[in-house]
């Protein structure tokens, strides 16, 4: 039996830092010794240009390696690997044409559960301690299939007046999803883009605080200029300054999610 846990990252409000969060905690996780592989859902290809320059990325759209052709010819994701320039990092790249996916699956059978058939024969190797996945900010039968493939969902949520919208109908799915993927639990909420001297900050806290039964990560991600220009090289904080204040947050927030996941 693998113990490979697939978590996926969502949240319906764009700019909450989804992709952000994804790669660099991916990374974080690598630099622990775990082996990751991430599963670029989304469209905006944002998650495949935080290891790839965008001619590298276009490639991997041109050339037809990616998560759209695995999914529109129910093949396995093992086909569509790619490896990080990061040690225990991989990737399925995305396209731009997963803008047409809903219409890809709207005539297939059992059309809920394709990306986890395509997952599985992945996930049966036992190969990779954990499968990160970025979805986009929708909610619609494609984020319905990465939440029937996976254990657990994190939802990033950006610190400002805005980040808190639509959070209810977000949260309202993930229970609707659990209806055919009864072992989905969401491991928590992670607050991003957070600046401590506002009150807004405070407010979002706060009101994240008094969720029921939804954790809420300790680990804040602070509003830091090293993460724009990483994103600017195509490369996690991390690796692009290791002594950032966001390094260390990730590499915090990494270390919170992995052991959530082992209890």
């Amino acid at each position: 039996m693998s113990l490979t846990k697939t978590i996926c990252f969502a949240n319906n409000k764009g700019g909450s830092g989804k992709s952000t969060t994804c790669a660099n905690v991916a990374y974080c996780m690598a630099q622990e010794g775990k082996r990751v592989l991430l599963i670029d859902g989304d469209m905006q290809l944002n998650l495949t240009l935080s290891f790839f320059g965008e001619d590298e990325a276009l490639g991997f759209v041109q050339s037809g390696a990616n998560l759209y052709t695995a999914i529109r010819e129910q093949r396995s994701l093992a086909d569509y690997i790619v490896k990080t320039p990061y040690e225990g990092v991989d990737i399925v790249p995305s396209s731009t044409l997963m803008s047409g996916i809903e219409y890809e699956l709207f005539t297939k059978w059992q059309r809920e559960f394709i990306l986890r058939k395509c997952l599985e024969p992945v996930r049966a190797t036992g190969v990779y301690d954990y499968i990160l996945i970025d979805s986009p900010p929708t909610l619609g039968g494609w984020v319905m299939n990465i939440m029937c493939a996976s254990d657990y969902v994190v939802v990033p949520v950006e610190a400002s007046p805005w980040g808190l919208f639509g959070l209810a109908n977000m949260f309202d799915f993930v229970e609707q999803v659990k209806g055919i993927n009864p072992n989905l639990k969401i491991l928590g909420v992670a607050v991003t883009k957070a600046d401590e001297r506002k009150n807004y900050f405070k407010q979002t806290v706060e009101t994240l605080r008094e969720l029921e039964d939804i954790k809420l990560f300790d680990t804040y991600i602070r509003i830091d200029s090293s993460i724009e220009w990483a994103q600017d090289m195509s490369k996690p904080v991390g690796a692009y300054k290791k002594s950032s204040r966001s390094a260390r947050e990730y590499s915090e927030l990494a270390k919170e999610i992995m052991n959530d996941v082992s209890r």
